[in-house]
């Protein structure tokens, strides 16, 4: 788009169906790859991505070319299909309804990098029920308990 010029730094962040521990390291970076190819085909940045075994960080560089709920879908649902077609989790793969999405300005970008990368040292620490509460907090975002992700147990990663 000529004379469109912006600057939107997302964090996508949503949950395996149930929150069960189906991605493995194993298959970790072929799903990196797979949904950087999805992010850049849709025109759009990859800035860092990691996926623990029940949830994902996606950081972006947002180009507004494409609505981030449309993009969202099109993430989870083809690599849904990828995971499916590869047959890593017994039974039928599923990202659970829903994300969030959190901006940062350019001045922190650095620092959210670093926390995406560094996921598997932070849930040492902190489960992602209590990462996604904060951040809901932190971004000071209303939302009804029944609409957040099926919490099946504090303490897993």
């Amino acid at each position: 788009m000529a004379n469109t010029y912006t600057q939107i730094n997302i964090q996508i962040v949503f949950a395996v169906s149930k929150r069960t521990n189906l991605i493995s390291k194993n298959n970790r970076e072929e799903l990196h790859k797979y949904i950087a190819t999805i992010i850049e085909n849709k025109g759009q940045k990859l800035l860092a991505i990691f996926a623990m075994p029940n949830h994902i960080h996606i950081l972006i560089g947002m180009r507004p070319n494409i609505a981030l709920s449309d993009l969202v879908r099109d993430i989870k649902s083809t690599s849904s299909n990828f995971i499916n077609s590869k047959q890593w989790v017994k039974g039928k793969f599923n990202w659970q309804i829903g994300f969030g999405a959190f901006s940062y300005s350019n001045s922190q970008l650095d620092k959210v990098i670093k926390y995406v990368l560094n996921q598997e040292e932070h849930h040492k620490r902190k489960s992602f029920k209590e990462e996604y509460l904060e951040f809901l907090s932190k971004f000071e975002i209303e939302y009804d308990e029944k609409y957040l992700f099926d919490w099946i147990d504090d303490d897993d990663v």
